[in-house]
């Protein structure tokens, strides 16, 4: 099989091809470090690259298959994880000069995990600034002339581009949904709590989520697989037994799922075309799906979001802003000043409602499988300056429920528009599986 076809097919395709030794593991690397040759001087994914070292991996992990011992469920598969995750053989610089050359003793918990189910660390991809606003030199592979979206904008690129099969991103607002929804690729931020951030650049206790970007829900499903699960070194973890993601993923419902429309406070955002993509979704879903606006008191929790990730950062990050002078840009610098200039007294209100959006919106799920609404206000918008609004992202990500989007839908110029599901809380199998009806019933 030819390299370029090879670095079109899915994590499950190759994990299954590596297995049955119809490739070997550096076999796939070799197609991928030809591919990222090929378009990353274009693209501008990776923060950091190594092909040799890439290649070293791979041919570590040939000659453990070849001695008989174990392998992994990921064997052979490398991933391409965002510049905020700490990684024992790549620098980890977070987008900002101030952490330039700097090389983390060990592996994030993540990071750890992969490599054990026998993953190899393809590259650090390029992360906005400490993963907030000010973009970084990728462009979205749709079109060059857009951005990718932010704030995990090189993961989305690699996979988009064909550079990675896999990739790990965060959210604390829009940085998962948004890249994925913009550049076309399928994008999963789990429930608060699922996957560790051990290891990972603290933004905000409160609403950081670790997530995976991927071509396929199978590859989502095996990778949460592999990461989800209890980690004592991240106290919102929780020591229960994961479900089994692929198992749930290929289940028949026990039922037709029965979705919400839920266009949010913010539907004034949503752009023409974005309007009637999902005027079409909800005739074409008929019955099975009904319109629910939420109550005018969840119209502050757009705020509340600002309020609690602008402190948490200020806490989190404004020492080391300060150490590095000019270092951080000055919309970084203007958010670690709001986030001080908060009262203790908002920021305390803004906490405390966050649960209580969470338990209204949990009510829904009684009735319905999960949640529709727009992953971005539309597509990709030109121009690199920003990285788009994720003001479709922010309500989801305050209540810490698992949220995907699937790139099924179009917009202005055939760029991707992008579907966002929301599940229950702690429900990311059973989201999982109604995305994939969702996904078989939508036909053309």
């Amino acid at each position: 099989m030819a390299d370029r076809q090879l670095a079109t097919l899915t994590a499950g395709e190759v994990a299954q091809k590596i297995a049955a030794g119809d490739i070997s593991a550096t076999d796939y690397a070799s197609a991928l470090i030809a591919q990222v040759e090929a378009v990353e001087g274009t693209i501008h994914a990776f923060a950091h690259f190594d092909g040799g070292h890439v290649l070293a991996q791979a041919r570590a992990l040939d000659e453990r298959r070849a001695s008989g011992a174990a392998v992994g469920p990921l064997h052979g598969i490398p991933v391409a994880v965002k510049d905020i995750f700490d990684t024992a053989d790549f620098p980890t610089e977070c987008g900002s000069p101030i952490l330039k050359g700097r090389r983390p003793g060990k592996d994030a918990t993540v990071v750890a995990r992969l490599r054990a189910a026998g993953a190899i660390v393809l590259g650090k991809a390029v992360t906005t600034e400490f993963a907030y606003f000010n973009p970084g030199p990728t462009v979205n592979p749709r079109d060059p002339q857009r951005t990718p979206g932010g704030s995990s904008s090189g993961s989305a690129a690699a996979v988009a581009a064909g550079m990675a099969p896999l990739a790990l991103g965060s959210q604390t607002n829009g940085s998962m949904i948004r890249p994925g929804a913009f550049c076309g690729v399928f994008a999963m931020k789990p429930s608060h709590g699922l996957i560790s951030r051990a290891g990972v650049l603290t933004l905000s206790k409160t609403l950081d989520h670790v997530g995976i970007f991927a071509r396929s829900l199978a590859d989502i499903a095996l990778t949460l697989d592999v990461l989800a699960g209890y980690d004592a070194l991240d106290s919102d973890t929780r020591p229960v037994a994961s479900p089994d993601f692929r198992a749930t993923l290929m289940e028949p419902p026990p039922v037709v799922p029965d979705f919400a429309f839920v266009r949010t406070p913010v539907w004034d955002k949503a752009t023409s075309d974005t309007r009637a993509a999902f005027e079409t979704l909800v005739g074409h879903l008929g019955e099975r799906v009904k319109t629910v606006d939420l109550p005018d008191s969840y119209a502050a929790a757009w705020t509340d979001q600002a309020t609690i990730m602008a402190t948490e950062m200020a806490h989190n990050l404004g020492a080391m802003v300060d150490r590095g002078g000019d270092g951080a840009s000055p919309i970084f610098r203007e958010l670690i000043a709001k986030g001080r200039a908060t009262p203790a007294v908002e920021y305390l209100a803004a906490r405390d409602r966050a649960p209580r959006y969470r338990a209204g919106i949990a009510e829904l799920f009684a009735y319905y499988d999960a949640i529709i609404t727009p992953a971005a206000p539309g597509v990709a918008p030109m121009g690199h300056a920003a990285t788009g609004d994720p003001a479709f992202c922010s309500l989801w990500t305050l209540t810490g429920l698992p949220a995907i989007t699937l790139p099924v839908m179009s917009g202005e110029g055939g760029m991707p528009l992008g579907l966002q599901l929301i599940g229950a809380p702690n429900s990311d199998a059973r989201l999982l599986r109604t995305a994939r009806w969702l996904i078989e019933n939508l036909g053309s």
